[in-house]
């Protein structure tokens, strides 16, 4: 049984960083695709980035695309989303989620596995 269990959210200034932690488990994910959704308040689940587990490619949301970084640790079986320069729109819970497959889809129901969540807020 695969699990992801999500760390590092919190409540930052506009301007500000954090860095979120994805520690997975249950299988090998090298032919996983793993990737970060948000869902601010009121409004459906959206792709932030997302990560070709075999060879480490990257893929970003328009809106996050220079301010977001994408990562992983083969080795923790751990990805992260560190996220510069945030903005209040970035306020969100964000999840981490893996799918079988290397392809990266951007839609919420391609993947087969979430995290919990962990709330991230940013203050103006």
């Amino acid at each position: 049984q695969v699990q992801l269990v999500e760390s590092g959210g919190g409540l930052v200034q506009a301007g500000g960083s954090l860095r979120l932690s994805c520690a997975a488990s249950g299988r090998t994910f090298s032919s996983y695709g793993m990737g970060w959704f948000r869902q601010p308040p009121g409004k459906e689940r959206e792709f932030v980035a997302g990560i070709r587990w075999s060879d480490g490619s990257t893929y970003y949301a328009d809106s996050v695309k220079g301010r977001f970084t994408i990562s992983r640790d083969i080795a923790k079986n751990t990805q992260y989303l560190q996220m510069n320069r945030l903005k209040p729109e970035d306020t969100a819970i964000y999840y981490c989620a893996a799918r079988e497959g290397n392809i990266i889809y951007t839609t919420p129901s391609k993947y087969d596995y979430w995290g919990q969540g962990t709330q991230v807020t940013v203050s103006s």
